[in-house]
């Protein structure tokens, strides 16, 4: 049976809504007296709810992923063309859209060369993890099966990735766990771990530390986000990157860039780690590959590591033995490649560029004025702002506190972000990431409404 809604009345959607769909990350409790809230439309920045209530969107669809905007028709008429051509093949063979993406996304990585075709960030972690340990069997005897991870960083939601997890309230509950996955410290220099000069190489030697602890012939990869994302938006103190380069290369050890969140213009550069001038042997990402307009994700290596799974062409274990059933929807390269050809065409690298510096600026205002900011950072059109109770001895904002300022925000019409079910007792952290599009008056809407809703939840400072 089919049921029309009226555009002006929604009521059937919403109880619908409350019946029978389960949300993610959200205690459904409340909606047994509250509405959930349904989007209905977007167009650029701006979200609609089935009230008919306007949104600037600071968030870009909750989860940084609508990197271009609500609302582009080229996108979704490359996605119609291309499924009524050719929807769907098992990628055990190739596609027009998915070896014309796989060309253009490459010449955006100088010393990466393949592309690997899954449909969600934690598929395409799980696809580099599984690699990881292959090369282990393959090449070191089994030995080198350890994969390190960084406390705060996230990659993903499945029993793998969660095992690679750093964010412990994200894996409560939920064990137990993949083995042969290590924690190394975090390099967030505002909550430092070490009282010392040169901090981001000393966060880095203690990669070193945890490699020499469980023995270089046992670490097989250290799998990374170039800036962390809902563990704090933590960016790297000077001199970690360069320092983890080099790390890596000297216990063999594959260095593996979580870029699902930063990939494709989000810092300002195509790529997070480009930023830093360090040279991965993998990088994943999803998001905002596609924008959310199509399911994509990408596992992009080195034509080293492509080379180890051919080495025995008549094995029948050499190469790598898995599959996506939706790496092979076209959906995915197709919306990609519009996507792309919008953030080169409009510039958007050298907007994210200049927003960032209009947003930092603003956030810098704002922690003038208000001394509950402890701390702000972040790269290119994504940035955080730490909420603290003192800012001398640090003491992080109050959760209720900072999801207060988060809905205040929401009732003026701005979505923005906050750390959620990360760290207990340090989801503290303001979270923004508007489109790459998002021009000077929208990035003062949104610091004008953080500036209120603080006001009105922690008072005048």
């Amino acid at each position: 049976m089919t049921t029309h809604v009226a555009p002006n009345d929604l009521s059937h959607v919403i109880e619908a809504d409350r019946a029978h769909q389960w949300h993610h990350l959200m205690n459904h409790k409340p909606f047994e007296s509250v509405d959930p809230r349904i989007i209905v439309e977007g167009k650029g920045l701006r979200v609609w709810d089935a009230k008919g209530k306007e949104h600037l969107d600071a968030v870009s669809g909750g989860l940084w992923t609508v990197n271009v905007g609500y609302g582009r028709e080229r996108i979704a008429n490359a996605v119609r063309d291309q499924l009524m051509q050719m929807c769907f093949f098992s990628n055990s063979l190739g596609t027009i859209p998915g070896a014309t993406f796989s060309e253009m996304l490459i010449d955006k990585m100088p010393g990466m060369s393949r592309v690997y075709y899954a449909s969600s960030g934690s598929e395409a972690n799980e696809k580099a993890f599984k690699m990881v340990r292959q090369i282990a069997h393959k090449v070191h005897g089994g030995r080198k099966t350890k994969i390190l991870y960084r406390e705060r960083d996230y990659h993903g939601s499945t029993l793998a990735t969660m095992s690679a997890g750093g964010q412990w309230e994200r894996k409560a509950q939920y064990g137990p766990f993949a083995p042969d996955f290590v924690e190394v410290p975090h390099c967030l220099e505002y909550r430092a771990q070490w009282d010392c000069e040169n901090y981001g190489e000393r966060a880095a030697d203690a990669i070193e530390e945890v490699i020499l602890r469980e023995g270089p012939d046992t670490v097989g990869a250290l799998c990374l986000e170039p800036v962390t994302a809902g563990g704090g938006v933590i960016t790297p103190p000077e001199g970690y990157w360069q320092r983890v380069q080099e790390i890596c290369r000297k216990y063999d050890v594959l260095l593996h860039i979580d870029e699902v969140v930063c990939g494709l213009g989000r810092t300002g550069t195509w790529f997070g780690y480009q930023q830093y001038g360090i040279e991965p042997d993998f990088v994943t990402m999803a998001k905002g590959v596609a924008s959310g307009y199509a399911a994509i994700s990408c596992m992009v290596t080195t034509e080293k590591v492509f080379e180890m799974f051919k080495s025995e062409p008549g094995a029948p274990l050499d190469y790598f033995r898995d599959i996506s059933t939706f790496g092979g929807c076209t959906a995915g390269p197709a919306a990609a490649i519009e996507n792309m050809k919008i953030i080169e065409e409009e510039n958007l690298l050298e907007n994210t560029n200049a927003m960032h510096e209009r947003l930092m600026g603003n956030l810098a205002t704002l922690m003038e004025k208000h001394r509950v900011i402890g701390d702000i950072r972040g790269k290119g059109l994504f940035c955080g702002a730490e909420l603290v109770a003192d800012r001398i001895t640090k003491e992080p904002a109050a959760e209720a506190k900072v999801q207060a300022v988060v809905g205040d925000c929401m009732a003026q019409g701005v979505i923005i972000g906050a750390t959620n079910r990360s760290l207990p007792g340090f989801n503290n952290t303001l979270c923004f990431s508007p489109a790459l599009i998002a021009s000077a008056d929208d990035i003062d809407e949104i610091t004008d409404a953080v500036d209120g809703a603080l006001t009105r939840v922690f008072g005048q400072h």
